[in-house]
């Protein structure tokens, strides 16, 4: 393997890690790419903002009402081949969607029925694809595959993907849709060639599928430090949210920074996270999990408080990279806790708790932000998160010792 490459993927994670990578890799430049396209296809259809809303949250919705049964799918059944027909059926979806537009039938209605139904493709596959990492890599080696993934998804999702996308949907409608199926299909064959045990991780099955969520949750429930973070996910993103539920709104009316303005401010979050990336080995050598998380949950308190403070374009930009650099190290950290503390069994129902969590706070934040912006200004909802934020890391401050060396000692993590 070339010095490159090793430094890329690491010759002791092994060939499956590498088909992993490629693969999430190969998706995240698609659904970068639709990241874009997406919101321009719909406002070629309508400028109605509640119609431009729904579509946004139709394909968050499919999280809300189909995570904790994809989750416990994973654990049931061969996960590459969920990932497989999940990822088929997306590229069929959307197919679907390039030959409405190809046809000059394609409205409104049509584009939201496939924001929806991709979204519910989306649950299954990435539920799924999330129980892999543990499954392929050792223990200890954990946080450093999570960071090459990653990665990937910053560079390719947030950096890559949508310049493409937009300069694909600018020379034809179609085409960004196009080629995200394309890059699915591409990533179809690069997780097939993945090596993992077949059948379902826990053998042959005879519960009720709902049996399994309730055992998950009881899981979660019964497990002091990852039912603690769960609970920090879900009250941080209530909060976090609120504050960004308001943010285009905030930069263009608070600071009077445009559109290009706002649109820094999304770069600038992923500038962050690229340099989070090229440090986070040095950093994760120095300091311990413990400490890392801690530092950025303590990042995340004055990030709102900057935030609400800040009355220029250039000091949002600043906090917007400092943003992306602890969203992109508390991201690979707690993941690794959550996947190092939980039995391979139990990977699929425990993530999905995790995400329908995150999604769950991301609804109840921004459905309040709102109003808090209408009474207060836009920015009490930042003065909100400050105080929020603050009270939850003053509650759960010794406890992240705890929970950034859970299952350490336990000898059912495999």
């Amino acid at each position: 393997m070339s010095r490159l490459g090793e430094v890329i993927a690491p010759a002791r994670l092994g060939r499956p890690f590498r088909w992993l990578m490629s693969a999430s890799w190969t998706s995240n430049i698609g659904d970068g790419i639709a990241l874009a396209a997406g919101p321009l296809l719909v406002a070629s259809q309508t400028r109605n903002p509640t119609l431009v809303a729904m579509a946004a949250l139709l394909q968050r919705l499919p999280w809300l009402l189909l995570g904790l049964y994809a989750g416990a799918v994973a654990d049931r059944l061969d996960r590459k081949r969920i990932i497989v027909v999940a990822n088929g059926l997306r590229v069929l979806v959307v197919l679907a969607l390039c030959t409405f537009i190809a046809t000059d039938r394609v409205s409104i209605g049509v584009v939201l029925a496939t924001m929806f139904a991709y979204g519910v493709c989306e649950v299954f596959a990435d539920s799924t694809a999330g129980t892999l990492l543990p499954m392929v890599v050792k223990r200890d080696d954990l946080r450093t595959g999570q960071v090459r993934l990653q990665a990937g998804f910053l560079t390719a999702n947030e950096l890559v993907g949508p310049p493409v996308g937009a300069f694909l949907f600018a020379a034809g409608m179609v085409w960004p849709f196009v080629t995200q199926a394309l890059l699915v299909v591409l990533a179809i064959g690069l997780v097939s060639r993945m090596e993992l045990p077949r059948g379902g991780v826990r053998g042959a099955v005879d519960t009720h599928i709902r049996a399994d969520i309730r055992e998950g949750l009881r899981w979660v429930r019964h497990h002091a430090a990852m039912r603690t973070l769960a609970l920090v996910i879900l009250t941080f993103n209530v909060t976090w949210g609120a504050a960004w539920s308001v943010l285009v709104l905030y930069s263009l009316d608070h600071l009077d920074m445009g559109p290009v303005g706002f649109g820094l401010l999304t770069t600038a979050s992923a500038v962050g996270g690229i340099l989070a990336t090229l440090s986070f080995d040095r950093l994760s050598s120095r300091f311990s999990l413990a400490t890392l998380m801690k530092a950025c949950l303590l990042a995340e308190v004055l990030t709102h408080l900057a935030l609400a403070l800040a009355t220029t374009g250039w000091v949002a930009i600043v906090i917007m990279t400092v943003f992306g650099a602890y969203a992109f190290t508390w991201g690979t950290v707690s993941v690794t806790v959550r996947q190092r503390a939980v039995p391979t069994a139990y990977q699929g129902r425990v993530g999905s708790v995790y995400v329908t969590g995150l999604f769950l706070g991301l609804v109840v934040g921004q459905a309040i932000g709102g109003p808090i912006a209408g009474r207060w200004g836009l920015t009490a909802p930042y003065w909100f998160a400050f105080a929020g934020t603050a009270v939850i890391l003053a509650l759960v401050w010794r406890p992240l010792d705890s929970i950034a060396h859970a299952g350490d000692d336990d000898p059912d993590i495999v």
